[in-house]
């Protein structure tokens, strides 16, 4: 697996050339992606920790380890404990069967090194 730092680098410049085709589609979904995790608790609707959860799962269900490790990282950042993404990680167990495995142990991986990177910051 890659190291946080290199999966941001790639996720960075990758980001800055699909931004650079300046297409309207890929505009919009990038848009109405950046919108769909914002924190909507005041309206009724979900917190961006919970969200990112959610996230989390369906990205480990669909096998994206790229979505994985953004939405870990975006749980860290929000401040959502080791625990409850593990709780969230044994959804996906259940929901995506067997062959989530390999992708719940690079999350794992990416997790500890998120929380350790937290910790000497």
């Amino acid at each position: 697996m890659t190291s946080i730092q290199d999966f941001r680098a790639r996720r960075t410049e990758g980001q800055a050339k699909l931004e650079a085709l300046d297409h309207l589609g890929i505009k919009r979904l990038l848009t109405i992606d950046t919108q769909t995790y914002k924190d909507s608790a005041d309206k009724g609707g979900l917190d961006e920790r919970t969200k990112e959860l959610l996230g989390l799962a369906s990205s480990a269900v669909l096998r994206c380890d790229d979505c994985i490790i953004y939405h870990i990282e975006r749980c860290v950042s929000l401040g959502v404990t080791r625990d409850e993404i593990v709780d969230a990680l044994s959804v996906v167990y259940v929901v995506g069967g067997s062959i989530t495995v390999p992708h719940l142990r690079r999350a794992v991986t990416a997790l500890d090194e998120l929380l350790a990177e937290r910790e000497g910051s």
